[in-house]
């Protein structure tokens, strides 16, 4: 299994202008490792839906790949939402699963069918263009300068040890600049900053 430090830095050591959503547990971690303005917290109270606001996104700015760091408990309560991004079609968006096999934000419940659900194979099924998973820090990082360059929709499960990050908040004394403000309010900057590099 990887610790969150290895399935998130590699990533952030990658990142040049993709859009990154992050939710719930990874939004802190991610805040801490990148401070870009096409960083969107997805981390209220719509928990399940950050893959789906990440093909809006994908499908709005095609010349644009776009990343969704996911959990696993979120994963799976919108799991149909894998036939929607896998119809259509999209390219240039991959989504991240943290497969830690809790909810952590909530004090690390575990998860339904914890450790058996492989959502590489819900996503092959559904019809993504790549599908992979990774439990281990060296395999994960040496394929990652080809994976996230690959026509997608493409799925990444990654098998993370538990952590123990509390739940995000919205507070401007928020150590994480992108969690400061409203979701509105940060909604409106991604829109500003996309505009911005037309």
């Amino acid at each position: 299994m990887l610790t969150q430090a290895q399935f998130l830095e590699p990533l952030a050591r990658r990142r040049a202008d993709q859009i990154v959503i992050s939710a719930m547990s990874l939004v802190r971690a991610w805040g801490r490792l990148s401070k870009h303005e096409l960083d969107f917290a997805f981390a209220d109270s719509a928990m399940g839906h950050a893959q789906s606001l990440a093909l809006g996104l994908a499908l709005a700015q095609p010349q644009r790949r776009v990343w969704c760091l996911n959990g696993d408990g979120s994963m799976l309560m919108s799991l149909g939402s894998l036939v929607t991004i896998a119809q259509c079609r999209a390219r240039n968006l991959i989504v991240f699963v943290a497969q830690n096999n809790t909810y952590e934000v909530t004090g690390n419940q575990t998860t339904p069918g914890a450790g058996a659900v492989e959502f590489h194979q819900i996503a092959q099924a559904c019809g993504f263009a790549e599908t992979f998973h990774f439990s281990d820090a060296r395999a994960y990082e040496r394929a990652l300068d080809k994976i996230l360059y690959l026509s997608g929709p493409t799925l990444i499960a990654v098998r993370l040890e538990p952590g123990h990050e509390p739940p995000p908040n919205r507070k401007q004394s928020e150590d994480t600049p992108y969690l400061r403000g409203s979701l509105a309010d940060s909604a409106h900057r991604l829109k500003e900053a996309l505009n911005a590099q037309r």
